[in-house]
Parts: structure tokens; sequence; C-alpha cells
């Protein structure tokens, strides 16, 4: 198994959330930041109790809505993605394009690893027409083992 960089990833999710929030005219705070960067160090999903957790080891005291505030902006903003089976959120890392989200979820590593296909999206949508209903978001999540965890 080759080592992983998760600093890289942390630093690839923050660089592209600052540009693309310039470019949208929106500000990502500090706080944004740093919330983001505690969602990005890993490809675990992680939940915002973890992180207000992890914010007041740092900070001293820290505010559940200030953690559910930063949480429902980089959410808005495609920077983070939700996992609703979970409860839980991971940093997406191809922010700059609008997507529906699939996840494939371990179930014995907690690895989180989304599927960038528009065709899975496609099919989705695809699938429900003929119902006449029209879906506004759509998340595929898959629970399993990963390849690694399968072995």
């Amino acid at each position: 198994m080759t080592a992983h960089d998760h600093a890289s990833c942390q630093h690839t999710a923050r660089s592209a959330a600052e540009r693309l929030a310039a470019a949208r005219g929106v500000r990502l705070t500090d706080s944004r930041a740093r919330v983001l960067e505690i969602v990005a160090e890993s490809h675990k999903p992680v939940g915002a109790y973890d992180i207000l957790q992890r914010l007041a080891g740092e900070r001293g005291r820290a505010a559940p809505p200030t953690v559910y505030r930063a949480l429902a902006f980089l959410v808005d903003q495609g920077f983070v993605h939700r996992i609703d089976s979970l409860n839980a959120f991971v940093a997406c890392f191809d922010p700059e394009r609008a997507h529906d989200a699939g996840f494939l979820i371990c179930e014995k590593c907690r690895t989180v690893q989304e599927v960038a296909d528009p065709a899975l999206g496609a099919a989705v949508k695809s699938a429900v027409a003929a119902s006449g209903f029209r879906p506004r978001r759509v998340v595929v999540e898959i629970s399993g083992l990963c390849a690694e965890c399968a072995v």
C-alpha cells in the first residue's frame, strides 16, 4: 500500500475553495476554511460533533452554530458533500464542476470514495422521469467493502 499525503488533499481543497469563493464573490472565512481542512484531512466521513471537538481542542470553546453554519456554506458552495446515511461530511475534490454525487462507503474502514461519473446522475434522473418526479439533488450512496478491505 502506498502512503497517501492527506496534507496535499487539505491544501488542494482549500486552494480550490479560496479560488472559487473569490470568483463567486462569497467569503471563505477562517472558520469556514478550518472546517474544510478538518473535513479534507482524511477520506473518512466526519460528523459535525467531531469537527466541533477538534475546534474546541484547537481554539478553546467552539459554538455549535458556527460549525453548522460553516458546513451549510461549504455544502452550498459544493466544497463539501453530505453523506446522508452517515450524517457526516466529506470534502469534494472537484468543486469547480457542478455534479451529482455518488459515494462508495466502506463498512469496515469507513473510507469514502466519490464517484465522479456524470452518467450516474443521468441514469437516476432517467429512471425516475417516467414517474413525473423531478429530482432536485441526486446522491447515490453504495455501502460495501473497499478493494483493500475485501481482500
